[in-house]
């Protein structure tokens, strides 16, 4: 492992320019999860990436994975399942379930899960606030699929997603952009590379350009 200077936040609600960030996006560490500085994290567009027992990671990456609304994809056997109905989507009906589930999620190449305790209980804060928001998708009676992330009033910053059966969290994740593209939202935030979001018309853009689209911490 290689070791550089790393900045450590103290008790001030105030971050390192993310230019300061390592080649993986790592720019700080420590602090905490309080309301204040995790709205001002996702302002600056910075965000806690850690496992459970770790100090808290906070991470601005170099290439930013985006979805802009307009160029979501959906195939055709995708616009079947939707048309199909086979599932019922609710918004911020069970936030604490939504994450909850995420955390519990098993994924390919990962021992564990970053969603710690106490970052549930901060996420579960901030929808309290109203900044943080779910989308529930149920078969039935059955919570299923769903995912959660932050509003930051144009941009929605996706931070988990579930899914108990197939196609249920990518139903969930459709419907809201489609619904966040109704309401005038430039961006959604997916942080990193990923397979998945790149065939629903995800990209990687410069560290400026997603700077450019967040609103004034």
């Amino acid at each position: 492992m290689c070791f550089q200077q790393m900045y450590i936040l103290s008790k001030a609600l105030i971050f390192p320019p993310v230019k300061l960030a390592d080649d993986n996006g790592l720019l700080a560490l420590g602090g905490d999860l309080s309301a204040e500085r995790l709205q001002l994290a996702y302002r600056s567009g910075i965000f806690p990436w850690y496992n459970e027992g770790a100090p808290i990671c906070w991470y601005s990456p170099k290439r930013r994975m985006v979805l802009f609304p307009e160029k979501l994809r959906i195939s055709k056997s995708m616009r079947k399942i939707l048309r199909n109905n086979d599932f019922r989507l609710s918004f911020n009906q069970d936030f604490a379930a939504v994450i909850s589930e995420c955390k519990a999620i098993r994924r390919k190449g990962q021992s564990g899960t970053w969603i710690t305790t106490e970052m549930q209980a901060a996420y579960e804060q901030l929808h309290e606030l109203g900044i943080a928001k779910s989308v529930e998708v149920w078969k039935g009676d059955a919570l299923v699929g769903g995912l959660y992330g932050i509003d930051l009033g144009t941009v929605f910053c996706g931070e988990s997603m579930f899914s108990k059966v197939s196609n249920a969290s990518k139903v969930g994740f459709i419907c809201w952009v489609q619904q966040l593209a109704q309401e005038g939202y430039t961006l959604i935030d997916c942080q990193v590379y990923n397979d998945h979001l790149a065939s629903l018309g995800a990209e990687e853009i410069s560290q400026d350009l997603f700077l450019s689209y967040l609103p004034n911490p």
